[in-house]
C-alpha cells in the first residue's frame, strides 16, 4: 500500500473510540479492504475446512483468499498440503474445480505434473539442464487442529497456533472430527462487509428477537453476556445450569471451562461447552440429535455444545452427534462469503442415522436471518447519518473484542507514516 493509504489507515486507527463501533471507512474503504485482505488475512492462521472434505489420498479442495487461491490437498502419506494454486511455468491455475481427486496435479495449459507433495515430477522440453526440484508448487503453510484446516499465506505464521492447539485439543478430540462425513454444506454471498459478518456472530444481543429455530436450544446468555437488572434473574439460573452442566462433563472426561483470549493473542480464540435448553441434545428444532450414530468417544447424547471461535474468520459448534463449522472469507468491501459444513459420523447412513433437512434447518434459517442483518447494517454504515454507536456492557463485550483484536493486529502491521 501507498503512504497515503497507511496515512489514512493509521488515521482510522488512531481515532478509534474504545467501547463503540468502528467508523465508516472501517466497513466501506476499498483501501481498508485492501488492507484487510494484505494484513489480517495474509498474515494470521485463517479457517478454510474441515479433514472431511479430502478424505482419501489424491483429494483436493480450492480455497480463495483475496486474489490468492490455495489448493488444500490430502497426499499420498495422508497428509494434508496446502499450494499455491499457480503452475510454476507460466503461472496457468492448475485446478479450476472447487473440489475433486487427482492422481498428480496436471497443469493444463503444458503439462508440467507435480506429485501430491508439491514436487515438479515430470516436464518436456526443458533441456538437459533444467533442474525440476528447483521448480516445484509455492507451499502455503498449513495446519490441522483436530480435523479443522487452518492455512497461513504469511512467510512466517504466528507461532502460537502451538499455544492453541495444546489447549483446544483436549476439548475438540473426544468429538473425532476427522473420523466424520461431511453431511452437508452451504455457501452463501452476504451483501456486507467482512467485520460486520463477525461482529454479528460476537453476540447474542440480537438472538432472541431474529432466531426463533436456533433460540429453541441455544441459550443466549453463553455468548458473553453478563449479569444486568433487566437479567440478573435469567442469568442467575444459566449459571447455575452451567456450573453443574460443567461438573458433570468434566466428570466424564470432557474438559468444559470457558478458555477466552480473543484479544490478548495473535492467534485470538475462545471456547467454552454450554448446556442446551429443553431435551439439551443438539442444535435442531426439537433439541435432540439429528444423527444417531454419536461421534468419537461420546457415549451420552445430552453433551451440550462445545462452542470454539478463531479470529478472524470462524466459528464451530461441537456437539455429541454432528459439527458444524463457518469460515468467512472477504470478497470486497461489501462482500463476504459464509461458508458452512456439516459433519456426521463417517458410519452414519443418510435416511437411517440422519435427515439432511433435520440436520440443517436450524443453522439454514439463521445464516439467512443473520445474512438479512448484516446487509441492513452494511447499507446503514453506508449513509451519512452513521456514526459509531455504543457497545451494551451486558451483551457486547466480545463484539468489542473483535474489535480491538482487529485494531491491534493493524497498528501492529501498518508502517507509521511522517
Amino acid at each position: 500500500m501507498s503512504n497515503a493509504q497507511n496515512h489514512l489507515l493509521n488515521d482510522l486507527l488512531e481515532r478509534r473510540r474504545p467501547g463503540y463501533s468502528l467508523e465508516a471507512p472501517f466497513y466501506l474503504s476499498h483501501e481498508v479492504f485492501q488492507a484487510d485482505v494484505q494484513r489480517i488475512f495474509g498474515q494470521h492462521w485463517i479457517f478454510v475446512a474441515v479433514e472431511p472434505q479430502i478424505p482419501e489420498a489424491g483429494d483436493y479442495l480450492t480455497v480463495d483468499v483475496g486474489k490468492n487461491s490455495i489448493i488444500i490437498l490430502r497426499d499420498d502419506d495422508n497428509e494434508v498440503q496446502a499450494f499455491h494454486n499457480v503452475c510454476r511455468h507460466r503461472g496457468s491455475r492448475l485446478c479450476a474445480s472447487h473440489r475433486g481427486s487427482v492422481g498428480n496435479l496436471v497443469c493444463p495449459y503444458h503439462q508440467w505434473t507435480y506429485d501430491t507433495k508439491g514436487s515438479l515430477i515430470h516436464v518436456e522440453h526443458m533441456g538437459a539442464d533444467f533442474d525440476k526440484r528447483q521448480h516445484g508448487l509455492k507451499k502455503v503453510h498449513v495446519r490441522s487442529l483436530e480435523g479443522l484446516i487452518f492455512i497461513c499465506l504469511a512467510d512466517e505464521p504466528p507461532a502460537d497456533f502451538e499455544q492453541m492447539a495444546a489447549q483446544l485439543t483436549p476439548y475438540m478430540a473426544p468429538h473425532r472430527l476427522k473420523d466424520c462425513k461431511v453431511a452437508a454444506q452451504a455457501e452463501i454471498i452476504e451483501k456486507g462487509n467482512w467485520k460486520l459478518v463477525m461482529e454479528n456472530n460476537r453476540e447474542c444481543y440480537h438472538c432472541v428477537g431474529n432466531h426463533p429455530e436456533l433460540t429453541l436450544s441455544l441459550y443466549e446468555y453463553g455468548f458473553g453476556y453478563q449479569p444486568s437488572p433487566a437479567n440478573a434473574e435469567g442469568m442467575a439460573r444459566f449459571r447455575d445450569i452451567l456450573a453443574k452442566s460443567h461438573e458433570r462433563w468434566e466428570s466424564m472426561g470432557l474438559p468444559s471451562r470457558e478458555i477466552e483470549v480473543l484479544d490478548t493473542c495473535v492467534t485470538g480464540f475462545r471456547t467454552q461447552r454450554l448446556p442446551l435448553d429443553r431435551a439439551g441434545q443438539s442444535q435442531t428444532m426439537n433439541a435432540e440429535v439429528a444423527s444417531k450414530k454419536l461421534l468419537g468417544q461420546i457415549t451420552d447424547p445430552a453433551v451440550g455444545g462445545l462452542s470454539f471461535w478463531t479470529q478472524p474468520n470462524s466459528w464451530h459448534h461441537f456437539m455429541s452427534d454432528h459439527v458444524v463449522s463457518f469460515s468467512v472469507l472477504p470478497i470486497g468491501p461489501d462482500q463476504t462469503l459464509v461458508r458452512t459444513t456439516w459433519c456426521v459420523h463417517k458410519d452414519a447412513v443418510e435416511g437411517v442415522d440422519y435427515d439432511v433437512a433435520n440436520l440443517t434447518k436450524v443453522w439454514n434459517a439463521t445464516n439467512d436471518q443473520d445474512r438479512r442483518l448484516v446487509e441492513e447494517s452494511q447499507v446503514g454504515v453506508a449513509s451519512g447519518a452513521y456514526t459509531p454507536g455504543p457497545y451494551s456492557p451486558y451483551t457486547e463485550a466480545l463484539v468489542e473484542k473483535f474489535c480491538n483484536w482487529y485494531v491491534g493486529r493493524m497498528r501492529a502491521l501498518t508502517p507509521t507514516t511522517a
